[in-house]
Formats: structure tokens, C-alpha cells, sequence
């Protein structure tokens, strides 16, 4: 009976470990809002992508919004998930279809945030974005 109690114990503490693969963005306050006019104002020249710093929207690198097809909203904290702790902001590319992170040289897919190009493995930190009559809200 010993024995069988000593297996258990073994097998729990073997089972309850893992390995964190760390490339977690920490948690930062976001509250943003802009009128659809301004949006449309401030992104003509860059295909529906704006950039917002980070002091006046919050994130831990600042955000990220593209307005993708049939007026669907992303919002991505534009912190590199390769490295956090650097807070690399990613980069657009020039269709803005991707970001790069110029610290890993990192590719992010800016229709859902996922990794493109390695050394990424987890995608870039999502936040909500409420639509509404006069604009858009993004918020964690």
C-alpha cells in the first residue's frame, strides 16, 4: 500500500509539471475610441491600418487596428510576442497584410494576429473592438 501511495505521489508531481514557453504579452490597460469618420480620415493613405501609440491608447508597445473586409475590425497590442519583455513594437508591411517585428525579424499576419514567419510561435495579443453607430471602441 506504501508503495502504491509513493507511485501517486511521484506520478502527480511528474504530471503537474510543464514548461512555459514564455512569449506571453503582460496585460496592459486599453481604452481607445475614434468616430468612423476619423478612422476612415486617418487611415485613407494606409488601406484601413492605423497605428496608435501607446500613450494614447494603451498596450504594452501600442495598437494596432486594421479594418479588413465588409467593415470587420482587428486590434492587436503591437508588442511582439517574441521577446515581450523587450516591448518590440511591430512594423506594417507594405500591403498590410503583415507585421514585422525589426527586433526578430518576426512575421505576424494582421487579418488574426497569427505567427507567419519564424522565430514566432504565438500570435500577437488580441483585444476586443465594440462597433457602434459613431465609431469604435477597442478595450481589454
Amino acid at each position: 500500500m506504501r508503495l502504491l501511495w509513493i507511485f501517486i505521489l511521484i506520478s502527480c508531481t511528474l504530471l503537474s509539471c510543464s514548461k512555459d514557453e514564455g512569449g506571453r504579452i503582460p496585460d496592459a490597460y486599453v481604452n481607445f475610441q475614434i468616430t468612423h469618420q476619423e478612422f476612415s480620415i486617418k487611415t485613407a493613405s494606409t488601406n484601413g491600418l492605423l497605428l496608435v501609440n501607446r500613450n494614447a491608447g494603451g498596450g504594452v508597445a501600442g495598437l494596432i487596428i486594421y479594418k479588413g473586409s465588409y467593415n470587420s475590425y482587428v486590434a492587436f497590442d503591437r508588442c511582439s510576442s517574441v521577446n515581450p519583455e523587450q516591448a518590440c513594437a511591430v512594423v506594417p508591411d507594405d500591403l498590410n497584410l503583415t507585421a514585422t517585428d525589426p527586433c526578430s525579424g518576426a512575421k505576424f499576419s494582421l487579418t488574426d494576429g497569427s505567427p507567419v514567419k519564424a522565430p514566432a510561435k504565438r500570435g500577437l495579443k488580441e483585444y476586443r473592438v465594440i462597433i457602434t453607430n459613431f465609431g469604435l471602441t477597442v478595450t481589454n
